[in-house]
């Protein structure tokens, strides 16, 4: 999709660039792919889940800790389609994951 496009895009300008996915074997992949396109072994692996505020917190907690700087953020988390569902934070989760995590996300990193 979008995110590994860019993702794509960003190692190959060298970039250090952190893949935010909710699943870790799909993230993997997209990593060992993205290394091996480019030859920038500066691909890093996060596990995200935007439709979970203490996941966005935890996730923006170590972004800040672990890196000096950040230049770029790409934010194109989203569902669709799916059923009406509540997150165990009691938000509806396609607006948790389409809007919320997104928006607390960025807010927390504007440092």
């Amino acid at each position: 999709g979008i995110g590994k496009c860019v993702a794509l895009d960003l190692a190959r300008r060298n970039a250090r660039t952190i893949l935010a996915c909710r699943s870790r074997e799909r993230g993997q992949a997209a990593g060992e792919e993205i290394r091996a396109a480019t030859g920038n072994p500066a691909v890093l692996l996060r596990l995200l889940d935007t439709s979970s505020l203490a996941s966005v917190r935890a996730f923006a907690q170590a972004v800040l800790r672990e890196e000096k700087r950040l230049d770029v953020l790409g934010n194109n988390a989203g569902l669709t389609g799916l059923p009406f569902a509540i997150t165990p934070e009691g938000l509806e989760r396609t607006f948790a994951t389409n809007y919320l995590g997104p928006f607390l996300l960025t807010n927390l990193l504007l440092g």
